[in-house]
């Protein structure tokens, strides 16, 4: 069945500036981490990436090594580039990255200049693009100099196989650094993309809203909803199927503790009286900053997207509202 996509698909949906640049992304970014590999049922990625243009995410972040197996997402990605959304090109962001172990040797991780240049080219390959609209550097490298890596960026833009780059995980100290080389090299700079949760706010007492206000970088914050504990499925302890409860991923049991649960409920019970679900009061809640361009999500089926995108059709954070959301995650008592 030849995809049609939904015609109010830009309607609803606020998109917002990266920084200083040009380039606007929607509020609510898609990121395929997980659930997007050789390993996952393609079918149901098809579904979730129309659900997510049908509601105007035109963002789709990838990296090398998602799958399982590493570069399958990419694949995949790319086979619904090819027989869905190739007449859509021009309407969407397609981003990558690379810096953490992609084959092996000591040419297949970080950040030197052979490795950025290769792993580019391996994306593009199974993307099946010309050019990715961002290339990332995923994870600063404490042994390359940092000009070589950004030079590897500026290489990356000039060649065509990029229109914008990025960081990710680059704290304030290492983006102002990052900003000035590619600065002066005249590459365009767009964005950070930092974890940030109301359970994870490191980038806070680091200063990195501040450093990205000074250098016009966006933020485009992944884990939002921190793993999935920001959601209704942990209110009553870890069900069977969750992520904590399996053997792989990121959010171990050990996290949820009665605690956390309880801080869970009261935030759902601020959500519930906004006439929000604790998804959307968690996306909002992040992208009250104005530095923060989108909020990068994932999902597992197509409904947790539509939720999510639903996540600025209520009104701004007030501030009573934030003050008792402060309250809830500080243990102060309201």
């Amino acid at each position: 069945m030849i995809y049609d996509p939904n015609p109010q698909r830009y309607e609803s949906l606020p998109y917002r500036r990266a920084g200083r640049s040009g380039l606007l992304l929607p509020a609510v970014s898609l990121g395929l981490w997980h659930n997007f590999g050789g390993v996952d049922r393609f079918e149901n990625a098809r579904a979730m990436v129309r659900t997510a243009f049908d509601a105007g995410i035109t963002h789709f972040d990838l990296a090398n090594n998602y799958g399982p197996p590493p570069g399958s997402a990419e694949e995949t990605f790319g086979r619904l580039l090819r027989g869905d959304l190739a007449p859509f090109r021009d309407e969407l962001i397609v981003s990558s990255k690379a810096g953490y172990t992609m084959w092996p040797g000591p040419y297949g991780d970080w950040g030197s200049r052979k490795y950025l240049l290769a792993s580019c080219d391996a994306s593009l390959r199974r993307l099946g693009l010309e050019y990715v609209d961002v290339f990332y550097h995923h994870r600063p490298d404490p042994n390359t100099p940092l000009t070589e890596t950004m030079g590897a960026l500026d290489q990356i833009v000039r060649s065509g196989r990029a229109l914008y780059v990025g960081v990710s995980n680059y704290p304030a100290a290492l983006l102002r650094e990052a900003a000035a080389i590619l600065r002066d090299l005249g590459t365009p700079f767009v964005l950070n993309q930092p974890s940030y949760s109301m359970f994870n706010r490191w980038l806070e007492p680091d200063g990195l809203p501040g450093a990205l206000e000074d250098e016009g970088v966006g933020a485009i914050v992944f884990s939002p909803l921190a793993q999935g504990l920001l959601s209704t499925r942990y209110l009553n302890g870890i069900p069977d199927d969750s992520r904590a409860a399996s053997a792989t991923g990121f959010l171990k049991a050990d996290a949820v503790t009665p605690e956390r649960v309880a801080q869970v409920r009261a935030l759902n019970d601020v959500a519930a009286a906004r006439g929000q679900t604790l998804v959307q009061l968690a996306l909002a809640w992040v992208l009250r900053w104005p530095q923060v361009t989108s909020a990068l999500i994932g999902a597992s089926r197509p409904e947790q997207i539509t939720d999510a995108a639903g996540a600025l059709n209520a009104p701004p954070l007030t501030d009573a509202e934030l003050d008792a959301i402060e309250a809830i995650l500080s243990g102060t008592p309201a």
